[in-house]
């Protein structure tokens, strides 16, 4: 299974380019799209899930014309948007029944089967009665995966999936889409580096429409290696560091103001090598607009 996307670009009414020629190849497992509030994350997942058109370009599931061919992609995907309504007043097995039906499952045992089986898959079972008003934003998380996952789709996408989640339900999140994504295409959209850190085998960096960079984590990361330094300094220093040196992030640490810098050798004495992680590659993207090609990763 593969999603071909080739040369993307969608301009909205009001004059926002959301999307400027966006070519990438998604194959089985995980992919990650990283980047932040604004990027055009949510265009593009938009877009392949056949809510909105896009201006030029193409989009392919293996052989499925997506502009073409709408419907017969909606047959085999999954989609949980970054914000989604639901019935406050109904039980996650009425609504999960509901929509199961709107999907097509329409043989009363098939769609019962896989309505329990979901629920307990999601870890909802134990409250399947309770109205949907009352569950917690993980609980409603959960109950959006299963609904994404009705019909057994190849393609799914999740947008956003663990903002404001607190760290435990983010791991049992972490956990499921782990799971879902060894047999099928998974696109999660995020701006949380380790979403992507934690779960994907594949990713891009995604910033004002365009795609900024692509490999996998490692390579992405690895690409800095010996090249990021940091050093802890008074906080009315920074400017002085900003303005002489490629300070990619700072953050306070223990009072004190610890920046990070990417440069191809040691600022000065006083810095200490890191050995540079996802976010780091993250930074420096968004600072320096670095492009790249997949696994031919060149680093500012």
């Amino acid at each position: 299974m593969q999603l071909e996307i080739k040369n993307l670009s969608k301009t909205y009414s009001n004059g926002v380019q959301a999307l400027k020629n966006v070519s990438l190849k998604i194959n089985q497992g995980m992919f990650g799209l990283l980047g932040q509030n604004g990027a055009g994350k949510s265009t593009l997942m938009k877009t392949i899930a056949t809510l909105q058109d896009a201006d030029k370009g193409s989009i392919h599931f293996d052989d499925i014309d997506v502009a073409k061919q709408p419907d017969k992609l909606r047959q085999v995907l999954g989609y949980l948007p970054q914000e989604f309504g639901m019935y406050p007043t109904a039980t996650s097995a009425e609504l999960l029944t509901h929509i199961a039906d709107m999907k097509g499952i329409t043989n009363t045992g098939e769609r019962k089967d896989q309505v329990e089986a979901l629920l307990r898959r999601v870890n909802l079972w134990d409250v399947r009665n309770k109205k949907l008003g009352g569950y917690s934003g993980g609980m409603k998380q959960r109950f959006g995966i299963a609904q994404a996952l009705l019909g057994n789709p190849k393609l799914i996408i999740v947008d956003e999936p663990t903002a404001g989640l607190d760290p435990m339900e983010r791991n049992r999140f972490y956990n499921l889409l782990s799971e879902i994504g060894e047999n099928t295409v998974v696109i999660l959209s995020t701006h949380i580096v380790e979403d992507v850190s934690t779960l994907c085998n594949q990713m891009a960096i995604i910033g004002h429409g365009e795609v900024l960079l692509t490999g996998t984590p490692n390579e992405v990361a690895g690409a800095l290696d010996g090249k990021i330094w940091e050093k802890e300094i008074d906080k009315d220093e920074l400017e002085k560091y900003e303005g002489s040196l490629n300070v990619i992030s700072n953050r306070f640490h223990l009072g004190k103001l610890l920046i990070t810098v990417a440069s191809d050798h040691r600022p000065d004495h006083d810095f200490d090598q890191k050995i540079p992680n996802l976010e780091d590659a993250y930074f420096n993207v968004l600072k320096n607009g670095t492009l790249t090609r997949k696994k031919e990763i060149e680093t500012v």
